[in-house]
């Protein structure tokens, strides 16, 4: 195996913060279970969540705070954010509520993260 071969990259399950190599099934750096569970997962199916807002008509402000209710697959990241340009709602809305149901067939939604009344 190359140096090519080797990632890195900081682990993000408790505030440690530990720096993870991970070089083929060969992982290092890790201080705790779960960042050895963690790398593991970011070499084989990485994920993230992803924060932006949507359209709303009719509300005191003209943006929705929105997040997945999920992480998403990486590779879906960049097509799954330019859906939210797609989406306009009106009000009310309540924290919580899906605003686009299964993001590119994963089941995982897009959800309100503010409520938000008729103006």
């Amino acid at each position: 195996m190359s140096d090519a071969d080797l990632n890195e990259f900081t682990c993000v399950v408790c505030p440690w913060g530990c720096l993870l190599k991970t070089q083929g099934d060969k992982i290092s750096g890790y201080s705790c279970t779960r960042g050895l569970k963690y790398a593991q997962k970011e070499q084989t199916d990485p994920r993230r969540s992803i924060s932006g807002s949507v359209r709303i008509v009719g509300a005191v402000n003209n943006a929705l705070p929105v997040k997945t209710s999920a992480p998403l697959p990486k590779d879906k990241l960049l097509e799954a954010a330019r859906l939210l340009y797609t989406v306009t709602v009106r009000p009310p809305i309540k924290t919580g509520d899906v605003i686009i149901p299964n993001i590119l067939g994963t089941g995982i939604d897009f959800v309100a993260s503010l409520s938000m009344e008729k103006q």
